[in-house]
């Protein structure tokens, strides 16, 4: 039998609207649900990852999940909580974005089909690319009014916005173009349930109303809250942007340092939205952080949990070791081991100087590399003075007079890191 799927999102704060026994459903027999995801690129960002986890949380719970991927509607745009109306897609690039989803998201759902409930992965352009106009206006059009469609809060919402901006004919029918995929689901593999974000009610509940008046069936509906940060600005974003879960789009670092910067307040929220942790282990360590807020204890359990979950173990390790050099814990040897990007993220803003990499054949003295070569230092007499004083470091490690940089200093194979005193950096960039 199932577990209570519905009470593991309750006490998670994951729960927002639920249609009338969905809980009692979902004890009694194991079912399938899904939830779409947006191929707008190439790769998910932690927005995403509510929805993939609400997903793992239904897999665990006996459920079979269904990961439906927008490569038709992706060409439309859904107005769901937005302002103004999406940039459509060519299909070349939906294919890719589709396909760089489809990987990021078998990292998180166990596909494998010897298991009992392997999670399914579906693609709406499947079965949509050959749907004519005519048919859908005979099959699915005439059992949804438009009266029924213009009470949904997303629509009213567009068309009573004060940018005027209206709603195009295509954007107006995503609501039942998402209708017609849980009716598809329903019938082909007979998923009766569909879960999303709180802004998708509409759309959810228009698939649920196609089935029963096309299907005579009963179908589910469950969403969770859309995720916010208690200052009320937008969770998942940085000033660069948003945090994706691609390392190459927003590396393990960075993303290790996004959870580990959240505020307390926001923190409580995420270690039972973000993590598997049990509701004990949870308040175990709320306790523990109240006890003594200045360790921290929450934002690096969260920050611990979050990066294992989507970078893994190797990548945890790696992010943890570069934060610690921040906090003059470094070693030359634990510099030497970071790949550029990280690198180039932890010393974000430090001033560079490019040198020839002939330069270092011979070794390169350290007063040229600190003044001369790259104006680090305002003059080579001050060079010498910092360097007699015991105020240089090559990679953390202090340096003494007479000191040569060479290729076996190098970071990444191509940096080398400078600094006088604690607190004052400079990079050298080695160019072939």
């Amino acid at each position: 039998m199932p577990t209570n799927f519905v009470q593991e999102l309750r006490w998670r704060g994951l729960l927002h609207d639920i249609m009338p026994d969905t809980e009692t459903f979902l004890l009694t027999e194991a079912s399938k649900g899904y939830i779409g995801f947006d191929p707008t690129a190439d790769s998910l960002h932690i927005g995403s990852l509510v929805q993939i986890i609400i997903l793992m949380h239904f897999q665990n719970a006996g459920h079979t999940p269904i990961v439906l991927v927008g490569g038709a509607t992706g060409m439309i745009g859904d107005p769901s909580g937005k302002s103004d109306e999406r940039n459509l897609l060519d299909q070349e690039t939906l294919e890719k974005n589709c396909n760089g989803i489809q990987k990021q998201l078998e990292q998180f759902l166990n596909f494998d089909k010897n298991t009992s409930n392997p999670a399914l992965l579906v693609n709406n352009y499947d079965w949509m690319k050959s749907y004519s106009l005519i048919d859908f206006s005979r099959d699915i059009g005439k059992h949804i009014t438009v009266n029924y469609m213009m009470a949904k809060e997303s629509v009213k919402k567009r068309l009573s916005s004060e940018a005027k901006v209206g709603m195009s004919f295509t954007e107006f029918t995503y609501q039942l173009l998402q209708g017609f995929d849980f009716l598809h689901l329903y019938k082909t593999l007979g998923c009766k349930i569909q879960m999303g974000g709180s802004d998708q009610w509409g759309n959810i509940t228009t698939g649920t109303e196609l089935i029963r008046r096309k299907e005579g069936g009963k179908a589910y509906a469950i969403t969770c809250p859309l995720i916010k940060k208690t200052d009320g600005t937008k969770f998942g974003k940085t000033e660069d942007g948003n945090v994706w879960l691609d390392k190459t789009r927003t590396s393990t670092y960075k993303f290790y340092q996004f959870w580990l910067n959240t505020s307390d307040d926001d923190a409580e929220n995420y270690i039972k939205i973000f993590t598997f942790l049990s509701e004990e282990a949870v308040q175990q360590i709320m306790i523990e952080h109240q006890t003594a807020p200045h360790l921290r204890v929450l934002q690096k359990t969260i920050a611990e949990e979050v990066t294992r979950l989507v970078h893994g173990e190797e990548e945890l390790i790696k992010a943890q070791e570069a934060s610690q050099i921040l906090f003059g814990k470094a070693t030359r040897e634990s510099l030497q081991k970071l790949d550029q990007e990280t690198f180039l993220d932890l010393f974000d803003g430090v001033p560079q100087a490019e040198i020839k990499r002939s330069l270092l054949t011979d070794g390169l003295d350290i007063v040229a590399a600190l003044a001369s070569e790259t104006g680090f230092l305002p003059s080579n007499g001050e060079a010498r003075r910092a360097v007699k004083e015991n105020a240089i470091s090559v990679n953390k490690e202090k340096i003494k007079e007479g000191y040569s940089i060479r290729n076996e200093d190098l970071i990444a194979n191509q940096y080398v890191l400078l600094q006088r005193g604690k607190k004052n950096y400079f990079i050298l960039k080695i160019e072939d």
